[in-house]
């Protein structure tokens, strides 16, 4: 019999399951459960839909629900019976229904894993991703509800609900029986289902963004009547910049005679305008944007840019208002960039767009810029405009209650106009998505980033994200781990970002250093020692160098197959008079172009004290280039993460090339040496050689990471006797019990030692020792020789204060060991002393693995002792590791030369030791409620390693909504 709501132990609405999702044309809609109170708004929708829908879903004319059906479509138990539905200002677009089935297909409840499963779609809606949002949530639900597949029958004409399950990377069966397709999907994620699901969210998310960046229509609501204001201000940035689009002024308090303003059309409210509008810029008081979102959500438009101010950044009850403000525009299907922003630009030729407070629009570039806060915004413009660098768009996100950083990751992949990424950033409101969009995007272009509010602990004010409590080195060596260039400054980012956007990758570290000046050439070639660059000795051209001199030397010097970057240092020169010359900087600057222009695709960055108009004449040189197309190679053939792999080609100013090599695809009508002349690219110009030497460092990583990604490692399954998944899985739900406490708990050495040997990781048994005579009879069991160790808190692993006693021989021994123990250090109830037997002698490493709330789970290597407590020489690595994570794991803290036979001691087993970290790594990846463990020591021997001591703790998992299906975020 088929329970109904009131018998269901889960009839409670499970408000877990409402979400906010982008669909495939960058709108968003809601996904919530269906109750009781929908019955006139699953009418009204069914009323919308056309008959041949309808005849799909019901396989017969179905022209009206009848009562029953209402009733049946609206009453669920939320376990065996569970409708969803997709809404937009509140209105259903689309429904989705499962129904628990047995074997023989009749109505049944738990245990049956199997449920029948129907979707509709409003006509109107169709093909804009709503069945494949429904079905990934739909899915989700099902696998909570404890089931394992879904049956479809679906008529043979209906293509595209057939594709939606065929495209869905489930693994599916299909027959045709009677008439129509039966379709089978086991719900168990697949690696093409979430690629499946993580390609669809990037296609929408980045199509959100550009619908924003690139509207038709823009109606700035708040304009002023007077000049100044901000709406006004917006307005005339957008007429200046020569938007190519339709520019509506709207204020409610306009005249009613006022028919236009600035020269175009005024309005009191949307409702009057005939036209679409895509894009709304809305400045009004914080108490009026409700209004204002409601006018833009009731006439169709797309996106809004919100610049009022006083939301979370005001407190608790302005973040309230923020989270209204979310939830009001998504109901709508509109994504919002702000409250408290800045504006957004877009200074592609086609579009031209400044609907922000920037006074200037920036040049056409090839740089696109994202930052959360507005007064970092401005001075990043102003520093790019400065130095003669371009932007391919603009976004300041203020508040970042939406649109996000990850946003504009989605949409800079993408993006034929951006070649480097620059982010801002104060918070990381995904840091698992994050890293991971990075990673991909980092693998077809370069990602910049700077992050604030790195030592706070605290989020900036109006932030309401996860606060990640991870020292900042650990989230540095992560983004490095994803490709991401981190650096400390706005300033180091714009030098970066110069570097990047205007010259190819570097194929090595090594750098030639010429100018005319030997004192500023030494401090170069200092600078690039010290940035772990391997510079040739400067060639002094002497201060009597003329322009002709720097074009030899440099052409002489990109030709040098030892040689992978230039730094041309220059100082005035002096002329005939004795006094120097400032003038000619436009001289030096077509010098330095023409030499690059002829020679091997290799970086050049010039270094320049006071010489007048160089800077500006290196950036003009090539301000109307075209970019060229920058292939997908590197060296060889990298192909990137995965998920890069279907990205459209990039564009970048050169690709990557083997010392000494040239590129094969240049710009038409020049010539080169060996008969091709490449377009010149943007030489960047530096007033101080470190900053210089540190762009091209991070130019140089960043390189090395992108040859390295075009082979990513491999995470290996572990696949034989020594693993044991099921064993562990069912270990841990005994450990945690049927009611785990939420703190989780600590696991004894016992159980930490079974739990880690189901996955291959002995550790070293200890017994107890509460007096002399307990301990000999352990030792004599384990073995001689053997350790004397105390477990007490404040003496664990500190040999130093006299914790542990190693090596002891006999009895004698390890009698008079105990008897020191008692008179130094305490009593033995205090001490908790244990005897273990010796480990060969080796070097002590510490391994970790932790879950943090923000970042996830990350697996740490360092020595034992002082080099990882003292000193903080610790690697960390995001888990799962691969192969060549964990090779790298060791080999890149500053102490590891200790491992590898330092000052002629013997080299230790390190392949063990990256097999132990990635056993670990896996342990934690599979299961998630280990939420922390801790292998110390692990000492390392030229032949294998063991495990001491171990120390792990259970908790119920934390959720990962990197997983599941997709959904925007709740701030």
């Amino acid at each position: 019999m088929e329970p109904s709501p009131e018998q269901s132990p889960h009839h409670a609405y499970p408000d877990h399951w409402e979400a906010d999702v982008v669909l495939r044309d960058g709108g968003t809609a809601r996904i919530r459960p269906i109750t009781t109170d929908d019955a006139e708004r699953l009418v009204s929708f069914y009323e919308q839909v056309s008959d041949e829908s309808k005849y799909y879903r019901f396989f017969a004319p179905y022209p009206r629900l009848s009562d029953r059906d209402v009733h049946r479509f609206t009453h669920h138990d939320y376990v065996d019976r569970v409708g969803l539905a997709v809404t937009i200002g509140g209105e259903f677009i689309g429904t989705v229904r499962y129904d628990r089935i047995n074997d023989q297909g009749r109505p049944a409840s738990a245990p049956a894993d199997e449920a029948e499963v129907a979707f509709l779609v409003q006509d109107a809606h169709q093909g804009r991703g709503v069945a494949s949002a429904l079905l990934e949530h739909i899915a989700a639900v099902a696998r909570e509800r404890g089931i394992r597949r879904f049956a479809a029958e679906v008529l043979p004409a209906n293509n595209k609900m057939i594709k939606v399950f065929r495209d869905a990377g489930y693994t599916q069966r299909r027959s045709f029986e009677d008439g129509s397709v039966h379709l089978t999907l086991d719900l168990e994620p697949t690696e093409k289902s979430l690629a499946v699901q993580r390609g669809r969210e990037q296609r929408a998310e980045a199509r959100s963004v550009q619908r924003l960046l690139a509207p038709g229509s823009v109606a700035v609501i708040g304009t002023g009547r007077t000049p100044g204001g901000v709406g006004r201000t917006v307005l005339r940035n957008l007429l200046a910049a020569g938007f190519t689009g339709r520019t509506y002024a709207v204020n409610r308090a306009f005249d009613e005679g006022l028919t236009t303003l600035d020269g175009v059309p005024a309005h009191r409210s949307l409702g009057e305008i005939d036209e679409q509008v895509d894009l709304a810029v809305i400045a009004v008081p914080a108490h009026r944007v409700p209004e204002a979102v409601a006018d833009c959500g009731e006439h169709g438009v797309q996106g809004l840019v919100v610049l009022s101010a006083g939301y979370a950044e005001r407190g608790s009850a302005g973040r309230e208002l923020q989270r209204e403000l979310v939830r009001q525009a998504r109901s709508y299907g509109m994504r919002i960039i702000g409250p408290n922003a800045f504006g957004i630009i877009n200074t592609a030729e086609s579009v031209r767009l400044n609907a922000s407070l920037a006074p200037e629009s920036p040049a056409r570039g090839r740089i696109g810029l994202f930052t959360q806060s507005g007064a970092i915004g401005i001075a990043l413009l102003s520093g790019l405009h400065r130095r003669g660098a371009g932007l391919s768009s603009f976004i300041s996100a203020g508040n970042r209650a939406d649109v996000s950083g990850n946003d504009f990751l989605q949409y800079s992949f993408e993006d034929q106009d951006t070649d480097v990424a620059l982010l801002y950033l104060e918070s990381l409101g995904n840091p698992r998505k994050f890293t991971r969009l990075a990673r991909r995007t980092a693998a077809v272009k370069p990602v910049v980033v700077v992050k604030g509010a790195r030592h706070s602990g605290t989020n900036p004010p109006g932030h309401a994200v996860p606060v990640s409590r991870i020292p900042d080195a650990t989230v540095s060596a992560l983004m490095r781990q994803a490709g991401v260039i981190r650096v400390d400054t706005v300033t180091e980012m714009v030098d970066a970002g110069l570097l990047l956007a205007g010259q190819p990758l570097p194929a090595g570290p090594r750098v030639a250093i010429l100018g005319n000046s030997e004192s500023l050439g030494l401090l170069t070639y200092d600078a690039c020692l010290a940035e772990g660059l391997r510079p040739r000795p400067p060639i002094d051209l002497t201060t009597a160098a003329s322009p002709q001199d720097f074009r030899d030397a440099l052409a002489e010097a990109l030709a040098d197959s030892t040689c992978d970057a230039v730094i041309v240092t220059a100082i005035p020169w002096v002329g005939e008079n004795g006094e120097a010359e400032t003038g000619d900087g436009e001289v030096l600057a077509a010098a330095l172009h023409g030499a690059a222009a002829k020679s091997p695709a290799k970086p050049v960055a010039v270094v320049h004290v006071e010489i007048g108009g160089l800077a500006e004449a290196l950036a003009a040189a090539s301000s109307t280039a075209a970019p060229r197309t920058r292939p997908t190679t590197l060296a060889a053939q990298p192909s990137g993460p995965p998920a890069a792999t279907t990205a459209p080609t990039p564009t970048e100013p050169a690709t990557v090339a083997a010392a000494g090599a040239s590129e094969t695809e240049e710009a038409a009508g020049t010539e080169e040496a060996d008969g091709i002349e490449r377009t010149p690219g943007r030489i960047p110009a530096y007033p101080a050689a470190e900053r210089a030497v540190r762009a091209l460092a991070e130019a140089v990583k960043y390189a090395q990471w992108r040859r390295q990604a075009a082979t990513p490692g491999k995470v290996p399954e572990f696949l034989d006797e020594t693993t044991d998944e099921p064993g562990a899985a069912a270990l841990i739900d005994t450990l945690l019990g049927a009611t785990p406490d939420p703190r989780g708990r600590p696991l004894t050495h016992d159980e930490a030692r079974e739990l880690l040997g189901r996955y291959g990781i002995p550790v070293r048994p200890t017994l107890p020792a509460p007096d002399p005579e307990t301990a000999v009879a352990a030792a004599a069991r384990l073995g001689y020789p053997v350790a004397l160790k105390t477990t007490a808190p404040h003496l664990r692993h500190r040999a130093d204060l006299g914790g542990v006693r190693l090596d002891l021989a006999d009895e004698d021994a390890l009698r008079r060991a105990y008897g020191e123990f008692t008179e130094l250090l305490g009593k033995p109830a205090e001490l908790l002393p244990v005897v273990q037997s010796m480990a060969p002698r080796g070097v002590d490493t510490v391994v970790r693995a932790s879950i943090d709330a923000a970042a996830g789970a990350i697996l740490s290597f360092g020595l034992a002792g002082a080099p990882s407590e003292l000193l903080g020489d610790t690697a960390h690595r995001l888990v799962p590791a691969t192969d060549r994570d964990a090779a790298e794991l060791i080999r890149s803290i500053k102490a590891a030369p200790v491992l590898f036979g330092w000052r002629g001691s013997a080299p230790v087993d390190t392949p063990a030791l990256e097999e132990l970290l990635l056993r670990l790594s896996r342990l934690v990846d599979d299961h998630p409620e280990v939420v922390s463990v801790a292998l110390e020591p692990v000492v390392v021997a030229p032949q294998g390693l063991t495990v001491l001591g171990a120390s792990v703790r259970l908790a119920p998992p934390p959720p990962r909504g990197d997983l599941g299906p997709r959904r925007l975020p709740n701030y």
